[in-house]
């Protein structure tokens, strides 16, 4: 069965979602490419790198790919050049196509990533426009403001233009132009058919949500088993998902409360970011995460290493659709500056083999796996709904109840042992605990200092 169409006209996501843990991989670092595109272009093999690192993210727990830029640019990966091109600084489109029949062949789904609010400088569609001027067939692309009139335009004269941000390489594109959802929907539907299960839409939060409707559901007519996910950072979740008619969007308000609380000590903000998480999962099933490419890893964000268990217990007992970004099931540690190049950290190039990797970083990911595992065979957490048991600054119990089962979830920053109320809990099921009178409504969770458990009822 695919998507169904409710809500007002929103799109629920398709079936298989459900059992869907994605391991997010940044390719042109992951893969060591160059930092901007060589000028003569040589197509470098790298893809196949990222190949052999699939039995890697089976073995954490994942069951989907979720890839950053593909498609050739001119630096970054977010400075498209051509969509309908693989990267040559990552090899070619039969090194894309072996990479989706390799995960295809271990059950593995892929995520694209789309950069559709904005392209580079010199993107056809607005070469054109710098070559041909106001008469080019794409100016209407774009948001353009011309110094002179069209009939005194010559060579050489540039438009103003709206850009992302401040970006002034990267060129806004004007999504009310129905030559812009026509290509973006045909871009979209290029790739699902070769292969790919979905796509992360880049900036959404920047575009209006009535193109998003008009390209989802031109994507979704070819396409029903597609999954959309909608880069929102803030703002409202609920609406950007029903009016777009997208399936999820990135759940930034709860990534934010699950390192400050720990950081503070204020289990309180933690609280009310579940309760507001919680009202979206009757409308919705975010995109859940603790890292990306934007962001200061979780192991750098942290100011307490013993936390890293409790961030990574949130992300794997609470609704949702969960996000492992590479590196971060083993420890890696990685800050974000607000500078150029100020994403290097955190898009470090990845050794040729898992078998490379540093065993420094084995109980991370060992607790992933733990954790991850837990998830996979309680599958109603997916769509689970989250009630505040109990909470002090230092204290937190939280359930997650579905399909009629339930856990507990106990979280101490404490640096002393912790008695918390666990009314039901007759085992524990990952961390450590003592219960006292389990199976009973005056069941208590014994934890020590800074410690953490799951438990079944």
């Amino acid at each position: 069965m695919g998507a169904t169409n409710d809500r007002d006209g929103a799109s629920t996501e398709p079936d298989w979602v459900r059992h869907a843990i994605w391991w997010h991989v940044c390719p042109l670092g992951f893969t060591g490419a160059e930092r901007a595109r060589p000028a003569d272009e040589p197509v470098v093999h790298r893809l196949p790198h990222l190949e052999r690192w699939l039995d890697h993210a089976l073995s954490l727990g994942a069951s989907g790919l979720a890839l950053g830029p593909v498609f050739a640019s001119e630096s970054h990966g977010y400075d498209t050049v051509d969509h309908y091109r693989v990267d040559p600084r990552l090899g070619d489109d039969a090194d894309l196509a072996a990479l989706l029949d390799a995960a295809s062949a271990r059950g593995i789904r892929v995520l694209l990533d789309g950069v559709f609010h904005h392209v580079a400088r010199s993107h056809p569609a607005f070469r054109a426009v710098l070559e041909q001027g106001p008469t080019a067939p794409t100016a209407r692309w774009f948001r353009l403001r011309w110094p002179v009139p069209p009939q005194e335009w010559v060579p050489g004269i540039e438009p103003d233009y709206d850009d992302f941000e401040g970006h002034h390489h990267l060129v806004a594109l004007d999504h009310t132009e129905p030559a812009v959802v026509e290509y973006v929907a045909d871009v979209m539907n290029h790739w699902l058919d070769r292969g790919a299960a979905g796509w992360r839409l880049d900036a959404a939060y920047a575009v209006p949500t009535a193109f998003w409707a008009e390209v989802s559901d031109r994507v979704r007519a070819r396409h029903p088993d597609a999954y959309l996910l909608g880069e929102v950072i803030h703002g409202d979740y609920v609406r950007a998902v029903r009016d777009g008619h997208l399936d999820t969007i990135t759940q930034y308000e709860l990534w934010k409360a699950a390192w400050s609380s720990l950081n503070d000590e204020n289990f309180h903000e933690l609280a009310h970011a579940l309760r507001r998480h919680d009202a979206l999962l009757a409308d919705f099933v975010p995109y859940t995460f603790l890292g990306n490419h934007d962001v200061t890893r979780i192991a750098s964000r942290l100011t307490d290493d013993r936390h890293l268990a409790h961030a990574v217990a949130l992300l794997a007992t609470v609704g949702g659709t969960p996000g492992i970004y590479a590196g971060d099931e083993h420890g890696y540690r990685g800050v974000k500056y607000d500078r150029e190049h100020g994403d290097d950290e955190v898009r470090p190039v990845f050794p040729d083999t898992p078998v490379d990797l540093s065993p420094v970083g084995l109980p991370v990911f060992h607790l992933h796996q733990e954790l991850l595992g837990l998830r996979r065979r309680l599958p109603w957490l997916h769509a689970a709904r989250t009630a505040v048991r109990h909470v002090t600054a230092r204290h937190l119990t939280y359930s997650s109840t579905g399909d009629g089962q339930e856990i507990l979830v106990a979280l101490s920053t404490d640096d002393q042992p912790a008695v918390v109320p666990t009314p039901g809990a007759r085992e524990v099921l990952a961390g450590q605990a003592r219960l006292t009178e389990p199976g009973t409504r005056s069941c208590h969770a014994e934890l020590a200092p800074h410690g953490w458990a799951v438990l079944g009822t």
